[in-house]
């Protein structure tokens, strides 16, 4: 195939999903990677100490940016379709095209000439007149290369390459064992009468995917907007029991799929394999070189900050399961709570203490609604506006695709995939489509992110309805998504959310996450989907005195995970997933309020830190969400929508990327070092 005819190497401005395939990636990820080698060995030669021309920031990195932003624009819409239309073809291509990306990522971080090169580059006059982010792309590159193992050499710098191609292998066939798991189970429920208690939307969702797989009843599957809804509201226990078991033996050794997608021994090895690319590289373990990218200064520091965080919340969570457990038997008759009753249990304790249901207020979030008064609160912040871009190519038919502008100039693009289908990777995510950069040639590449929900889709009669907690996950989804769209550095290795320190990059999606329980801000993103009637203030009430319930344990439940996650990696060998097992029970007994059952593998679906970015370091959460409670209380103190605090909050933060040092925008934004006071306060911890 001509590479003129490959939409994967387009020069527009974004991907032609219209006419891209499985069958384009292969030629197209060769040809780029071929072109890219060809270009650096030729850059190489014309750079001292030998060659024509001094490193400098136009002869080097700028050089380098080009041949990067080629390769990024080629495979992002790939891992994109891969995630969220994961056909065999899909995941075939991907799977093949991923060793070749993984080498290439590995021989270009052990170049030793480009690494020498960049280091002319940091030490010649001009470095100190380039601006800031400028000289931040070269100290983070010359921190890249040295975790790229360019130092090592012979059999360790072989062995490093290995590891680096084993891990990507590892983590992918993770990753494609938990969809598989998810999407390989279902419950066909025959009687109406078993789905007593559930909500009548959830029901006609059952009975819709009961007919497309054509069969009579109804199905019930375990991803979140069909699992969710049987477990909060389903009367049945023993169906309450049959679902939390499957879900929570997903991808293991229990259960009822038990083997078939099992990652026991994947977790086993992508840990191994992690720590002994850690000690390649001259660190203790994989938690030492997770913190090498990150704000937190030392592994001990966040041991600290988290069993800080336990040590002040888990009084509040014994309480709040102490109440749970004597509401259950009282009221519900439940005087053995199991862990597949604490969702149903917990429902009917919010109703009974404050008369609200989730399903209560479904039908006032709308999601057409909530996403113009997204755009509203957005553009009374930050000035700026959504305009529907129709004229865009899209993956789907429910795909919209939005221009964000400020006086009439487009400033970045996105695309909203907001609800669940079969193919699609379960969860709420935001993605690099195209980052900002000024390219060689003086023109400007505008951003384009990609925000992926999986909500409940439209009945044939009925609008998409969210609840507030799916509202809530939209905008945690939007803030990222601002992050790297209303960014204003000009170079793409620290433009938006590229570059940004893992434990700060949820700084803005949490921050967001407020203006969905302001009172100023709820009329903008509520209206009945039938009346157009505003939420009651009655329900709003309820709402808001309902915010902190089981804050405790929520927050208990976020720090088990970051707790497990980081002593993990800290641990030298794991010998089997018994070991795993061991030090998630260790935590559990340091950290969990009520008991999990012995077949639980919640860890084998851990996804996040087993195939995502969050290894060494789902502590990320905790540590982002004490620098968005502080920043919110700026505005707290300044008006929600005070133009001058978001203004602010805009330059200081959103728009610097990644090219400054994350504790360096917060004090500029707030004027001092963030506190975990606001935190303590707005989840209720405080009070106690």
């Amino acid at each position: 195939m001509n590479a003129a005819d490959n939409a994967l190497l387009a020069t527009g401005v974004l991907p032609d999903f219209s006419r891209i395939t499985p069958s384009l990636v292969a030629p197209a990820i060769d040809t780029v990677l071929a072109d890219n080698r060809h270009a650096i060995a030729d850059l190489l030669a014309l750079l001292q100490p030998r060659g024509e021309i001094a490193p400098s920031w136009s002869s080097l990195a700028l050089q380098l940016e080009e041949l990067d932003n080629r390769l990024d624009n080629a495979w992002a819409p790939v891992g994109h379709l891969n995630g969220v239309t994961n056909t065999p073809e899909w995941r075939d291509a991907y799977e093949q095209a991923l060793p070749k990306l993984t080498a290439y990522s590995t021989e270009l971080g052990q170049n030793r000439a480009l690494f020498e090169a960049y280091q002319q580059a940091a030490e010649s006059d001009e470095y100190a007149r380039l601006d800031e982010a400028r000289r931040k792309v070269i100290a983070n590159a010359l921190r890249d290369f040295r975790l790229s193992g360019v130092s090592l050499e012979g059999a360790d710098k072989h062995r490093f390459g290995e590891l680096r191609q084993r891990l990507a292998e590892l983590t992918t066939t993770f990753s494609n064992r938990v969809l598989d798991a998810t999407q390989g189970w279902r419950k066909h429920v025959t009687a109406v009468a078993d789905l007593r208690g559930i909500p009548a939307n959830a029901v006609l969702m059952y009975r819709q995917a009961a007919q497309s797989r054509d069969i009579e009843g109804y199905v019930i599957t375990l991803d979140a907007p069909s699992y969710l809804p049987a477990m909060q509201y389903g009367e049945d226990r023993e169906l309450r029991r049959e679902l939390y078991t499957a879900y929570a033996t997903r991808a293991s050794d229990q259960g009822p799929n038990a083997g078939q997608w099992d990652n026991s021994q994947l977790m086993v090895d992508i840990l191994n394999a992690r720590q002994e690319l850690a000690r390649l590289l001259g660190f203790n373990d994989y938690a030492e070189l997770s913190l090498a990218t990150k704000m937190a200064g030392s592994c001990d520091e966040v041991l600290g900050f988290l069993h800080d965080l336990a040590a002040k919340a888990k009084p509040l969570a014994q309480r709040e399961y102490a109440e749970l457990k004597e509401f259950a038997a009282k009221e519900l008759g439940l005087a053995d709570l199991q862990a597949w009753d604490v969702p149903f249990a917990s429902e009917k304790l919010r109703l009974a203490r404050y008369a609200l249901s989730q399903e209560e207020l479904r039908p006032y979030f709308p999601a057409a609604k909530v996403i113009d008064g997204l755009f509203a609160v957005v553009d009374k912040l930050f000035g700026a506006q959504f305009v529907p871009a129709s004229d865009l190519s899209v993956w789907h038919p429910d795909v919209q695709a939005f221009r964000l502008q400020r006086n009439g100039q487009t400033l970045a693009l996105c695309y909203l995939d907001l609800y669940a289908r079969e193919g699609k990777r379960g969860g709420a995510w935001m993605d690099n489509c195209r980052s900002r950069r000024l390219r060689a040639d003086g023109t400007l590449q505008l951003p384009a992110a990609f925000l992926i929900c999986n909500f409940t889709p439209p009945g044939a009669t009925t609008p998409s309805l969210l609840t507030h907690d799916e509202v809530t996950t939209l905008f945690h989804e939007f803030g990222h998504g601002l992050h790297h769209m209303l960014t204003q550095v000009d170079t793409a290795p620290v433009a938006g959310i590229n570059g940004v320190a893992w434990d700060a990059v949820e700084l803005p999606s949490q921050f967001l996450e407020n203006w969905c329980w302001e009172p100023d801000a709820v009329p903008l993103i509520s209206s009945h989907y039938e009346t157009g009637a505003p939420l009651p203030r009655d329900l709003l009430d309820k709402m808001l005195a309902a915010k902190n319930f089981q804050a405790g344990l929520f927050m208990m439940r976020q720090l088990e995970f970051s707790l497990f996650d980081f002593i993990l990696h800290r641990r030298p060998q794991i010998e089997d997933a018994a070991t795993v097992q061991a030090v998630l029970d260790s935590v559990r007994s340091e950290v969990a309020v009520y008991p999990q059952p012995a077949f639980n593998r919640f860890q084998h679906s851990f996804s996040h830190i087993f195939a995502g970015g969050y290894a060494a370091g789902y502590y990320s959460y905790k540590w982002a969400e004490v620098l968005s409670a502080d920043a919110f209380a700026a505005f707290e103190e300044e008006g929600i929508f005070n133009r001058d605090t978001g203004r602010r909050f805009l330059h200081e933060i959103l728009e610097r990327g990644g090219a400054r040092e994350p504790m360096d925008m917060f004090i500029a934004f707030r004027g001092r070092k963030p506190s975990v006071d606001a935190l303590l306060r707005h989840t209720g911890v405080a009070a106690v």
